[in-house]
């Protein structure tokens, strides 16, 4: 049964496109927890506060019983007292009230952006075959999201941005995450951690959940920066409030940060001269990223390169890097490759990739192996050594230029 090779798989093509949804649901889940938060938490507040004056206007209607007590007392209730506490109860009510309608504008951008990133992807689900105009469209759309993605991976976000608006694909690309996320990355590299632990404040519970050390890494090097300016006392202070509570999990390096106190900045000795290393904070702003990109279910590799990555598997073959590889790097060839990976341009980039794996081979008509362990078509290879003008008796071989006699020449029997 013969197989269309031009019908579309539209589930292998959604394998490359999983963060397109997993990034607004992560976004979604915790804007829900941020909501969730504030409510329980005001709920508990204005609860207590209207219990203490219930309590309070209970406690003066039993303590008079005639009418004029009553009414003394009311007044005594809705005194400057109570009033005061209404007024705090109002105010966090309101307050309570605009942080939701924030959270709700915020979600509802992340609805509608989902909804247009499932329309994008059910689109393909209705093209019929790989040769359709609209999959070259579909995959244009794909390409422009690609290249977004590596621009904001690689810190030019104002450039993402102006793609992402020029080509209309904002709903399909995450530019205010990574943008914040290099901010954040930025803001380590020249040795602040406030932004950072601002970030770790937002999302603790998320981040204690999948058991991240982000947090104490941060807080160990702003010890060590106590330390290193000399504020010795203030040190001790900030290890006992921010690491001490973590003995349990850290207690080796809580420990080499005590001993930091007695070397100085310029100590040979390890691993305290590691400690005092500049580039701890190059590996925090790594780590921030690593932690960031698996909170939000990101690859830590560019989609771009993911895909040029299988592409490039898919057409590799040991040939490709032989020293006879194709006509642009061997003068004696009497053809022209048509591989890609042999091209000038992806050969050294495909070098690091593995072989394709084909299920599948094809072999000309009547093949035969030349002494260098090449096989082709019989009648080709006959074709080409008389438009090469080898002498009779001869043969050539197409790719390497190479000639043999015919009579080295043996037939090949497939099994």
């Amino acid at each position: 049964m013969a197989v269309d090779a031009t019908k579309l798989n539209a589930e292998s093509h959604l394998l490359l496109d999983q963060p397109l949804l997993r990034l607004p649901y992560e976004v979604h889940r915790k804007t829900f927890k941020t909501a969730q938060k504030h409510l329980e938490r005001d709920c508990t507040i204005l609860t207590s506060s209207l219990s203490n004056l219930i309590a309070s206007a209970q406690a003066f209607s039993s303590a008079d019983t005639d009418t004029d007590s009553t009414l003394c007392s009311s007044e005594t209730v809705t005194g400057t007292p109570a009033v005061a506490t209404l007024d705090t109860m109002i105010t966090r009510m309101q307050g309570l009230k605009r942080k939701l309608e924030s959270l709700h504008k915020e979600e509802r951008e992340v609805m509608l952006q989902s909804k247009k990133r499932i329309m994008h992807l059910q689109d393909l689900y209705t093209i019929p075959s790989l040769a359709d105009e609209a999959y070259d469209r579909w995959s244009r759309v794909r390409l422009d999201r690609l290249l977004v993605d590596s621009l904001l991976r690689s810190g030019f976000g104002e450039s993402a941005r102006m793609l992402a608006r020029e080509k209309g694909i904002e709903d399909l690309v995450d530019v205010d995450v990574f943008v914040q996320c290099a901010r954040i990355e930025a803001s380590l590299k020249r040795g602040s951690t406030t932004e950072c632990l601002a970030w770790c404040s937002e999302n603790r519970n998320t981040l204690r959940k999948n058991k991240s050390t982000l947090e104490f890494n941060l807080r160990l090097q702003q010890y060590i920066e106590l330390v290193r300016s000399g504020n010795l006392v203030d040190a001790i202070a900030y290890s006992k409030k921010h690491l001490a509570p973590h003995h349990e999990a850290h207690l080796p390096e809580i420990e080499k940060a005590a001993a930091l106190l007695a070397y100085s900045a310029d100590t040979n000795y390890q691993p305290y001269k590691s400690l005092y290393s500049p580039k701890r904070w190059d590996h925090l702003a790594e780590f921030f990223v690593s932690t960031h990109h698996s909170l939000y279910s990101l690859p830590s590799s560019p989609l771009l390169h993911i895909a040029l990555s299988a592409g490039l598997s898919c057409l590799k073959t040991p040939a490709c890097h032989s020293k006879t590889m194709s006509s642009s790097s061997n003068t004696a060839s009497s053809t022209t490759s048509l591989c890609p990976i042999c091209s000038t341009e992806l050969n050294e980039l495909a070098r690091g990739v593995p072989y394709a794996h084909h299920v599948r081979s094809s072999v000309e008509p009547d093949p035969v192996v030349l002494p260098n362990g090449r096989i082709y078509g019989r009648e080709r290879l006959r074709e080409a050594s008389v438009k090469g003008g080898v002498r009779p008796g001869w043969v050539r071989d197409p790719t390497t230029g190479d000639e043999f006699e015919e009579s080295e020449v043996r037939k090949v029997y497939i099994s």
